[in-house]
Parts: C-alpha cells; structure tokens; sequence
C-alpha cells in the first residue's frame, strides 16, 4: 500500500478478539483504539485496559484516540503504561496544558497526536504544530460510525499537506470517519498518509476479517496509485 493502514478496533469482532488482532497483524501498520467518555460526545466505547490487552498480544503500534472532557497527566500516563504508542487529543480540550501534556508525552518516548473535528479551524494547531507527530483529520463529527462524509474537510487535508512540504513539520497526516473506497482517491490526492478504516472501509466488507483485509487493500491500491 502507498498509505499506511489503521484498523479502528473498536469496529472489529470483540467477541473474538485475539483471533481477530493475528489476522489484521498481517495488514495493520498502526491500531486504532478510540476511548470516549459520553462526556465529550454522547458514546462509550474502549479504553486503556483494552490497550492493554491488545499490547500483550502485538507488536503493531497503538493509537489512543482520546475522545474525553478532562485530560490530564494521569490518563496520559495510563495510556502509555497500558502500551498506547501515540496519544491522539482534541485541541479544545487540552488548550490550557498543550504543552504540559506534550512534553509528559515526548519524555516517555511516545509520539504525540492533534485531532482537527469537522468545524474546527486548522490554525488552532499553530502554537505548537512543530511538536506534534501525527494530525489527525476528523471527516466525520466525532463518536458515531456510519455517519456522512464532510466534503469541506477535504481542504483542510489540502491545506496540511501544504504546510507540511512548505514548513518541513514532521506530522503524519491521518483520517479518520467514513474512510472506504468511495473516498480513498480524494483523501490521497489531499495528501492523506494514515487510513483509519472502520466499519464502512473495512470490517464490513466481509464476516472474514481475512478476506474483507484482501477488499480493502485492494480497493487502497486502486485508489492510491
């Protein structure tokens, strides 16, 4: 593949999880592990221990994508003690220890991640956008699978990429919601570098999580020649 390759795990069979993580372990370059609050968006879904679990039997890099209200040092420390090798966090939220929680991020040797939702400006990134390692653009609002892609953010994956060649930033650009084939052309044409593929890119396309791989990567390669 010419992007990198997330599947979001929350989206996976947790009924058979161990069996699940040895198939995606042949595709996957990172895991995508969404923890959310109900507080930040009205959804429950995972959480360090599962992290946890998952490093166990692994070796693929986590994401910790924290959809949470309250993010303070102790969660961050959690999440690299459960085995999270990026902290992915909501710029509103964290705005009053940015940089706090980068620095307690990059002692531990552990990338730092930014979120961008929907409606949220990309200039808000700028006071420390030389720091961060992974950008991550919502093309959804945040905390529910199945919704509707967000045209409008295309430009804002337009407009990373831009600052990444002009500027010399060293963020991966990731995206995350509605990421599948009808997509997969206009994202990598913006200058997206991570999919992060759910339900509607990947875990839907076949009960086989062997063969809805084989679909997915073949609808990736497709797109992103």
């Amino acid at each position: 593949m010419n992007v990198k390759f997330s599947p979001s795990l929350m989206c996976m069979d947790l009924m058979n999880i161990e069996s699940e993580i040895k198939k995606l372990d042949t595709k996957a370059d990172y895991y995508h592990v969404d923890i959310i609050d109900w507080h930040y968006c009205k959804n429950m879904s995972l959480a360090p221990c599962f992290i946890e679990a998952i490093h166990r039997i692994t070796n693929v890099p986590q994401e910790a994508h924290l959809y949470v209200d309250n993010i303070d040092t102790d969660l961050i420390d959690l999440c690299i003690e459960s085995g999270a090798e990026i902290i992915t966090m909501p710029p509103e939220v964290i705005e009053r220890n940015a940089f706090r929680l980068i620095r307690q991020i990059k002692k531990a040797g552990k990338k730092v991640g930014i979120f961008i939702n929907p409606a949220v400006n990309l200039q808000v990134i700028e006071p420390y956008i030389d720091l961060i390692d992974r950008l991550l653009i919502m093309t959804v609002d945040p905390g529910f699978a199945g919704q509707k892609f967000v045209l409008q953010t295309l430009d804002k994956i337009k407009l990373a990429s831009k600052w990444k060649k002009q500027l010399g930033y060293q963020y991966e650009i990731a995206v995350d919601g509605c990421c599948n084939e009808n997509y997969y052309k206009k994202l990598y044409d913006a200058g997206t570098e991570v999919f992060i593929v759910g339900s509607s890119g990947l875990f839907g396309k076949d009960q086989d999580t062997l063969k809805a791989l084989e679909i997915a990567e073949r609808f990736i390669n497709e797109a992103t020649v």
